[in-house]
Parts: structure tokens; sequence; C-alpha cells
């Protein structure tokens, strides 16, 4: 498993790679696909810190 700190800058890498596809063009399906890559990461994140507070 990731540690917080790992997960948090697969995170920020994933939203930057997000953005750029983005931002070329709106329409690209990796958009979507990164989109829900990002959703795994943060749920994976808000576990791994509920897991940390217990």
């Amino acid at each position: 498993m990731c540690s917080i700190k790992e997960l948090k800058r697969k995170i920020e890498e994933t939203r930057k790679r997000m953005y750029k596809t983005y931002e070329n063009d709106p329409n690209d399906p990796q958009v979507l696909s990164i989109s829900q890559s990002l959703d795994i990461l943060l749920n994976k994140y808000d576990r791994a810190l509920k897991k940390r507070g217990n």
C-alpha cells in the first residue's frame, strides 16, 4: 500500500495530467479515464487518512 505522502504525489500528478489533457481537447476520452483514476486515488487517500486517525 502507498504511503499518504506517495498518494498525495500521485494525486497531484494525475490532476495535472487531467487538466493538461482537458486544455488540449475537452472532448478527449482520456479526460474521463484520467478522472476515474483520480477518483480511485482520492478514495485511497481518504481511506488512508481515516485508518491513520484510528
